[in-house]
């Protein structure tokens, strides 16, 4: 017989206090604040047994609703300072740039493509799209996929 994992959503309240803290020791971890499995729970307060019991199997849940992936083709123009006003542009809006990729400048014209991650009060992608429009050098801007 087959086994299926089966995901599951619960309010952390109700979780063992142990949940919680493999969770704090994998961001720790992540963000390389220790450098050591051991030295994180150490510093959060469970066993390196309890961690490694739960490690692979209890994830952060990041709410759909507040956090919108979307990935957008610019065309910029080949000039100075083009592309790091597209990012000051995304990052006044609350975007999280999960991946860039520019390509060679052809006809004195770039392509460029984001994928991002809008936590804050961006509208829709049409608004989106105006929005980025509006910067000197954005010649074009093509919402590929997003919510």
């Amino acid at each position: 017989m087959e086994h299926r994992s089966q995901l599951i959503v619960v309010d952390a309240s109700v979780l063992p206090d142990v949940i919680g803290k493999v969770l704090e020791v994998k961001k720790l971890l992540a963000y390389r604040e220790e450098k050591s499995s051991a030295a994180a729970c150490k510093r959060v307060g469970i066993s390196r047994s309890a961690y490694y019991k739960y490690k692979d199997c209890v994830f952060s849940y990041e709410d759909k609703l507040t956090q919108r992936i979307m990935n957008l083709h610019l065309t910029l123009r080949d000039e100075a300072g083009v592309l790091s006003s597209v990012l000051s542009a995304l990052y006044a809006i609350e975007a999280n740039i999960l991946t860039v990729n520019q390509n060679i400048p052809i006809d004195g014209v770039a392509g460029v493509t984001f994928s991002i991650r809008l936590a804050g009060e961006m509208q829709t992608p049409p608004e989106l799209s105006n929005y980025l429009m509006g910067i000197e050098g954005v010649v074009g801007v093509k919402v590929l996929s997003g919510e």
